[in-house]
């Protein structure tokens, strides 16, 4: 997981990386422009803050999540390096936004309107998702965030559990998605089954055209 995000009229110069979830206590080390984010019971590598980051990758012309390249992340690592900073991050690009089919679902135990669906994202794999949509049903083609995915809320959708049931990503509404002119309600958003195949990433552009 390698999850970037900038945003200098809030947080300054300040690159903001994720690589895992957050544990229930953190510790922070700052060792010079890098703070250092750890799970305080097992010290696991959550997350590095490269301070004044400008000054490592240059001027970002961004504000919000940033996809970091495989330079970029080749340079990060080297700034690590010289600081002698153990953590390194690893490259990750593959999509997180992808076309799913819904393949099956069951009725939650413990709930009377969470649904447990089996879904294919892409490389065929099969997927748990408990979901929530009231138009929820099977074999339909739906978004599919990923463990990984940030949401254009800023949400960050990790490996989860709803009502004693894991759940790993979420089946997207168009307003979720942040889709134009999509219904401001809840719901999943259907695709046409001729929109994309099944498995490849979710085009944005042509989800925008969903609504016109």
């Amino acid at each position: 997981m390698l999850i970037a995000s900038y945003n200098p009229k809030v947080l300054g110069d300040i690159l903001v990386v994720v690589v895992d979830q957050d544990g229930e206590d953190q510790v922070t080390e700052i060792k010079g422009d890098v703070a250092i984010i750890k799970d305080a019971a097992n010290q696991r590598l959550l997350g590095l803050n490269f301070l004044n980051v400008s000054k490592i990758l240059g001027e970002l012309d961004a504000n919000g999540q940033v996809f970091l390249t495989a330079e970029q992340v080749i340079i990060l690592n080297q700034f690590l390096k010289d600081n002698n900073i153990e953590e390194s991050l690893a490259f990750d690009d593959t999509p997180k936004f992808v076309v799913g089919h819904v393949d099956s679902l069951e009725e939650h135990p413990n709930s009377d309107h969470l649904q447990i669906t089996k879904t294919r994202v892409d490389n065929d794999e099969i997927v748990q998702i408990v979901s929530g949509s009231p138009n929820m049903v099977s074999d339909i083609r739906v978004v599919v965030a990923k463990v990984g995915a940030m949401m254009p809320s800023g949400l960050i959708i990790f490996p989860g559990e709803l009502r004693g049931v894991s759940s790993n990503g979420m089946i997207c509404s168009g307003r979720e998605l942040g889709i134009n002119n999509a219904p401001q309600k809840p719901g999943a958003l259907i695709l046409p089954n001729d929109f994309q195949e099944v498995g490849q990433p979710f085009d944005f552009k042509l989800g925008n055209l969903l609504f016109k």
